[in-house]
């Protein structure tokens, strides 16, 4: 009878190169070192770098028994190999270095106010030093819980408390591969809850005729507010309820933190609020105040 042999052949896995990078960003002017080890060790081995495709022809001036150092930015491999024919590992995973430009990246808060309120408006831009014509595509990275886009504006429509946080910036050249600025400085962006002005007036007890200063003081004076006034007065035919209405000049606000009621002859209760921004964004009315005027009685609120 015919007779049957079963060869039974064991195949095993050739061993993996493993590289590492001892940073993923080039300096300006400077390199980074690329580790290239075989798992499991043994003795023998040197490597062979790839920069590119894994399948394009070796770094053959980088033939090493150890780590390398290099300059370029792109997409870097490695592989062992030793033996007379050389017997290879598998590629390694891959590594992306990225060179870092000289220009610099800057965040920029538009508007440059160093306190921003729930609710207001604003843009984040990241702009490159020395940039020229060159094409950029960006990344963002903040500590808030916004995730800005690629690109290099990013607006808030309405900031929240979510939105506090710290935000940098880098640009990346469209057209040339894995260069890149370093990450800006952080700009801190703070948001606060809406404030309220502090009303306050030149006196509250005026001789008929006489004129009265109304003062109106926010946080930050100097961050391009505009001041709008507003008193009430009591109702001919009913002293216990008041009619509003706003002071003449100031239906755009005023620049002034301050407005002069020329000729007052009736008691009067005024306030006043402050906005800025497009569109304006507005703060919360003052507290009243009462002035009493050729007599009256006046409380003060």
């Amino acid at each position: 009878f015919p007779c049957s042999v079963f060869v039974l052949i064991r195949t095993t896995k050739g061993p993996n190169a493993e590289l590492r990078a001892d940073d993923r960003d080039i300096p300006v002017g400077g390199s980074v070192t690329l580790t290239c080890s075989v798992n499991p060790s043994s003795s023998g081995w040197k490597y062979f770098w790839y920069r590119g495709e894994k399948t394009s022809e070796p770094l053959t001036s980088q033939l090493s028994a150890g780590p390398i150092r290099v300059s370029e930015g792109g997409v870097y491999w490695c592989r062992g190999g030793r033996g007379e024919p050389v017997n290879y590992t598998e590629y390694s995973d891959s590594v992306t270095i990225n060179k870092i430009i000289p220009n610099k990246a800057v965040v920029t808060l538009q508007p440059n106010w160093t306190e921003v309120y729930r609710g207001e408006r604003i843009t984040l831009r990241c702009e490159i030093k020395d940039g020229g014509d060159t094409e950029w595509e960006y990344d963002w990275r903040t500590t808030s819980s916004e995730k800005p886009s690629d690109q290099n504006e990013h607006s808030i429509t309405s900031v929240t408390g979510s939105h506090s946080g710290d935000y940098r910036c880098k640009g990346r050249k469209k057209h040339t591969q894995h260069s890149a600025t370093d990450w800006s400085d952080p700009i801190k962006l703070t948001v606060s809850d809406g404030p309220r002005p502090v009303f306050t007036v030149s006196s509250s007890w005026l001789s008929a005729a006489a004129s009265v200063t109304l003062n109106c003081r926010v946080k930050d004076p100097s961050a391009g507010w505009r001041f709008y006034w507003y008193r009430s007065i009591p109702r001919p035919t009913d002293y216990l309820s008041y009619r509003l209405e706003q002071l003449p000049g100031s239906s755009s606000g005023t620049e002034q933190d301050s407005y002069i009621v020329h000729g007052q002859t009736h008691t009067a209760r005024y306030r006043c609020r402050a906005g800025r921004g497009d569109p304006v964004y507005s703060t919360y009315d003052s507290y009243s105040k009462f002035v009493w005027s050729a007599g009256q009685f006046v409380s003060i609120s």
